[in-house]
């Protein structure tokens, strides 16, 4: 089979993502009925991370653990990887001794040259550019509770950054439309987005105006990793960006709350919203796990029968 790699959502095509929300409900119900089931059985995940993370490295290791494989965490700080050794090197060995790599990284050009010299699938757990299985997760969780996305509006409040880049990638692939309101000086970056047209998203001066009539409304912290020093300067800048239940009102009667988390209550979302009855949050972030096992067991093993 041909090593297929999971560096940006638009890599998988759109019948190659439906398969994979279909695996993730099939995937999702049996570990509810606590069935076994170990198609990976054997098989090992390395996963290299020199981002923080809970919920990349929780979902992945206990999902590769759940589908009967194993994982083993390096941090580049505690690898040759943090002392200078190149990433092509890097790709080379360690693709020789695992069936699968997830890298949580800065730079997507990181994940890219790695991917370039591996044996191996490999998975992006975030960089600065993208998130690709956060997405794959929120909209597995929108099609949970609405059902399909194609042609529903999706409003994004706040930074235009790796996940406004990934919403905006899945929008053109899945034709579901994106309204972005950002703060002047962080608008979306076509070109940086990846984004292979413009049909399906529109930006916003005003976020009422992008909420208005929307069937999700999603944000994310103000400072994302590694902008730390813009801190206090986002803070003001982002003032008016915060998600509170006058936007919720404008959108669509029936919408939901998502934010990847962690969140910062009173900042980018009022409480009121985030512990609101909108607020799928807690199931959005459950479900990476599931929608990761999916991802990995397509990786790994190809299209399966049911």
């Amino acid at each position: 089979m041909t090593i297929k790699h999971f560096l940006q959502f638009k890599d998988l095509t759109r019948e190659e993502i439906e398969y994979l929300f279909l695996r993730a409900r099939i995937i999702k119900e049996r570990f509810k009925r606590y069935e076994t089931y170990h198609p990976l059985a054997d098989r090992t995940l390395v996963m290299i991370f020199e981002k923080a993370s809970t919920r990349t490295r929780l979902s992945f290791e206990a999902g590769m653990h759940q589908l009967g494989g194993a994982a083993i965490y390096l941090n580049t700080r505690d690898s040759q990887l943090g002392r200078g050794e190149p990433v092509e090197d890097a790709g080379q060995v360690i693709s020789r001794m695992c069936d699968l790599v997830m890298i949580r990284t800065f730079e997507q050009e990181i994940v890219e040259r790695f991917a370039a010299n591996s044996r191996v699938p490999v998975i992006n757990g975030l960089t600065n550019e993208y998130h690709p299985c956060q997405i794959l997760a929120d909209i597995f969780t929108f099609i949970e509770h609405r059902g399909p996305i194609t042609g529903k509006t999706v409003a994004w409040i706040g930074d235009s950054n790796n996940v406004c880049n990934t919403w905006l990638q899945a929008a053109e692939l899945l034709d579901f439309n994106v309204h972005v309101s950002t703060p002047p000086g962080y608008e979306v970056e076509p070109e940086r987005a990846g984004l292979f047209g413009t049909d399906h998203f529109e930006q916003f001066s005003d976020p009422m105006q992008a909420c208005r009539g929307a069937h999700l409304v999603t944000t994310d912290v103000w400072t994302s990793m590694g902008f730390e020093a813009e801190n206090d300067e986002r803070r003001k800048a982002f003032a008016d960006w915060r998600v509170d239940a006058e936007m919720m009102s404008v959108a669509a009667p029936d919408a939901v709350f998502m934010h990847c988390l962690p969140a910062h209550r009173g900042e980018e979302v009022t409480a009121e919203v985030i512990d609101g009855p909108q607020s799928v949050v807690w199931d959005e972030a459950e479900n990476r796990l599931h929608a990761q096992k999916a991802l990995m067991e397509y990786l790994l093993l190809g299209r399966l029968a049911s």
